[in-house]
């Protein structure tokens, strides 16, 4: 499993022209989901997800996490994270999960993160997206399990 983070002062997601999920300071969470990814990977991810400190303190040191700033997270399906990008010219999927194993393991992680945290939005899985963003930094970091 992979979570592409990042840091924004807002994002938003669209369907078809309609916003369907957003939050103003928080991250916005690229999830792909990979064949060997389950329940107790998604734990530990989500689990580093909340806690890990890419927010500035007082000094403008990354101290805070998202939970510690109260902030909102935007979680998205991203199929193309799970691509192995090592050889040729075009992406290979063999390593992303089926899509009906990867829309549980996303509906998942968004029942897990919902149970624990105050604001919560997302995408829709399989859609067209169109994400919008104020990457704030700009900080990104790619979290793997």
């Amino acid at each position: 499993m992979k979570a592409l983070i990042q840091r924004v002062t807002q994002a938003s997601v669209a369907v078809d022209g309609e916003t369907i999920g957003a939050i103003n300071q928080g991250l916005l969470v690229l999830l792909g989901v990979e064949k060997s990814d389950d329940e107790s990977v998604a734990a530990k991810l989500l689990e580093k997800l909340l806690n890990y400190r890419v927010f500035s303190d007082s000094e403008g040191k990354m101290n805070l996490s998202v939970t510690d700033i109260d902030g909102g997270i935007l979680l998205v399906s991203q199929f193309t994270l799970a691509a192995d990008t090592k050889k040729g010219l075009r992406p290979g999927f063999s390593s992303a999960a089926a899509p009906e194993a990867a829309k549980a393991l996303y509906e998942h992680c968004l029942q897990w993160l919902q149970a624990r945290h105050a604001t919560v939005a997302a995408g829709q899985f399989g859609a067209d997206m169109q994400v919008s963003l104020t990457n704030d930094g700009p900080v990104t970091f790619m979290l793997q399990s």
